[in-house]
């Protein structure tokens, strides 16, 4: 294609995004790309989205401890030097293969919402409040669960003192770490008067100036919260001073207080949960269940295209076939996911979403030359009586992923997040907290007026999309490790890399690196690249509506091959993978 053809065709596809997404807020943005190289080793690695964190976790594993004891230290490292993606303030979910029982399971750290919270918690006068406004707010901000989740998995699967885990961050946090580029980037596009003042002095020099790239950042506050959860464990951190900080700062925010308490706090627990496993090139691919629909709509999507040889194959690599396949099949199962999927607690989640004879009826609304008008949710098996509404949840992108494989064949895949970049700008004992109650949906009763599944009650968590997975080789040993961030477009990014490795021969870091694409059923997202414009160009023969996009994943891998570890880390962060 002659290149003036080219620049057309690029042009047009930034015109759609353009107007796709001028309703969107600003998620957690693009900082530019840090090509990387394959990483390999024998014996154990992490691979993590921060070089510091990263190498917390390899000494870990170094010093004799478990995945989860390197996977708890990266998180509490991840929380100091990447503070706008996750840490204490935010949740998370885990997947842990255990070597010695050969078997898996998820702990979910997931946030809840304050008893006080209503279905009509971000409504003015009937309408939805803007986003944005709703984030930076005391309203958004849920009961982090991450630490009760990082205890509960240690109990079980650690090896190593907890209080050892954080030495790391609290070294960090004292003696101070250089600010990253990112970090810097990331500052620059918020304005400094989101954030509460305490985090605004924290962030910027005289609360003004974003911290320099470089410039030595020390926070003792971190350090001495760390210090006091390490000595007495995570109900130091649900109750008394911490706690008490974490409801002033929701009660007295600057924007529009809130309204958590010190009973929402202590009554937190995270939940441990049978894994979401499917059947896929004769492989075992898991993750979490609901809350997140991680695992049922990556699932979902693996078992519609996997009868389809248009996929499959080194020959198929980012090819327009395979990828309009790909991205009918994701429409399918987000119809579903946006329908269906909510906290299995409240909401009486249909069992048949992944039904083999479901999906086959399901798979016949994929036409491999055409692509549909709209996908529309299906009738699954275990569907309650009572109907849902439909969704009006919009999740942006943010959060972090940890993978891990220690000396012993344990696995850890985490995911951790605090929402959106730097969350809700609140701040409490020098960390951020989260505004996960944004990801509710905002409207509780559709048109229709039918409950939307995914509504905002107390006590409830919020529907996420994170994935953290692992898969299981034929033989029923690890195989590969992986999740990312990326708000509901994680469900696309852990596709793709799957579908890279599984499907089309790519090691680790080529999984990592490779074009993100995908739809979420609009537009078929692809990212702005000049190379991937020929098969962009070509999709619109299907009539796919082709829209460029950012699409800033973090997906962080490891894939067993050959009796060795490769480790990729997404180029478009500042990860890096490190093994022995």
């Amino acid at each position: 294609m002659p290149f003036r053809i080219l620049l057309a065709v690029l042009c047009s596809i930034v015109a759609v995004t353009a107007s796709a997404q001028e309703f969107r807020p600003v998620p957690e943005g693009a900082s530019g790309r840090r090509e990387k190289s394959l990483v390999v080793a024998k014996q154990h690695m992490v691979v993590a989205a921060e070089p510091l964190a990263a190498e917390a976790g390899r000494e870990i594993l170094r010093q004799g401890g478990s995945a989860i004891d390197a996977a708890i230290a990266t998180e509490l490292v991840l929380g100091l030097v990447e503070p706008q993606s996750s840490g204490l303030g935010g949740g998370a979910f885990i997947t842990l293969w255990d070597a010695k029982t050969r078997s898996m399971t998820t702990f979910d750290g997931r946030e809840t919402a304050p008893a006080a919270a209503r279905p009509d918690r971000f409504l003015k006068d009937g309408k939805p409040m803007k986003f944005e406004e709703a984030v930076n707010s005391g309203l958004s901000v849920g009961v982090p669960g991450l630490l009760r989740a990082l205890h509960a998995s240690h109990e079980k699967y650690g090896k190593l003192p907890w209080a050892k885990l954080f030495e790391p961050a609290i070294t960090l946090a004292e003696n101070g770490f250089p600010v990253s580029p990112r970090l810097n980037v990331l500052l620059k596009s918020e304005s400094a008067e989101k954030f509460a003042p305490d985090a605004r002095s924290y962030f910027y020099e005289g609360g003004v100036t974003p911290r320099a790239a470089g410039s030595l950042l020390k926070n003792p506050e971190y350090a001495a919260t760390l210090r006091t959860i390490a000595e007495r464990g995570p109900d130091a951190f649900y109750t008394g001073d911490i706690a008490d900080a974490m409801v002033k700062a929701v009660k007295e925010a600057h924007t529009i207080p809130g309204d958590l308490s010190a009973e929402d706090l202590a009554a937190y627990s995270a939940k441990e949960r049978e894994p979401v496993c499917v059947a896929y090139r004769g492989r075992q691919v898991c993750s979490v269940g609901p809350p997140s629909s991680g695992a049922l709509t990556v699932g979902a999507v693996l078992k519609l295209i996997e009868p389809f040889p248009q996929v499959q194959g080194a020959s198929a690599l980012m090819t327009a076939p395979a990828l309009h396949i790909i991205a009918e099949a994701e429409k399918l199962a987000f119809a579903d996911r946006n329908m269906y999927i909510a906290d299995p607690d409240r909401v009486a989640v249909p069992s048949g979403l992944l039904d083999d004879a479901y999906l086959a009826e399901r798979r016949k609304l994929i036409d491999p030359k055409k692509a549909m008008a709209k996908a529309e949710p299906g009738l699954p098996p275990g569907l309650a009586k009572k109907s849902f509404g439909q969704d009006a949840t919009y999740e942006v992108p943010g959060t972090t992923q940890v993978s891990i494989i220690d000396g012993e064949g344990n696995v850890v895949s985490l995911t951790a997040t605090i929402e959106s970049a730097f969350g809700s700008h609140l701040w409490a004992k020098g960390f951020l907290l989260n505004n996960e109650l944004t990801d509710f949906s905002f409207v509780p009763v559709d048109a229709n007026g039918m409950a939307v599944a995914n509504r905002i009650e107390g006590g409830k968590r919020p529907r996420s999309s994170m994935a953290p997975t692992i898969v299981l080789a034929p033989d029923g040993a690890p195989e590969i490790v992986t999740g990312s961030p990326g708000g509901s477009q994680i469900i696309l990014y852990v596709v793709k890399a799957l579908v890279a490795v599984l499907d089309w021969g790519l090691d680790a870091q080529q999984a990592a690196s490779l074009t993100n694409f995908g739809s979420q059923g609009g537009p078929f997202l692809i990212e702005y690249s000049l190379p991937i414009v020929w098969p962009a160009y070509e999709l619109t023969s299907y009539g796919q509506t082709v829209s460029g996009a950012t699409m800033t994943s973090g997906v962080n891998m490891i894939v067993r091959r050959d009796g060795r570890l490769e480790g990729g880390a997404d180029p478009r962060r500042e990860g890096v993978a490190l093994g022995d």
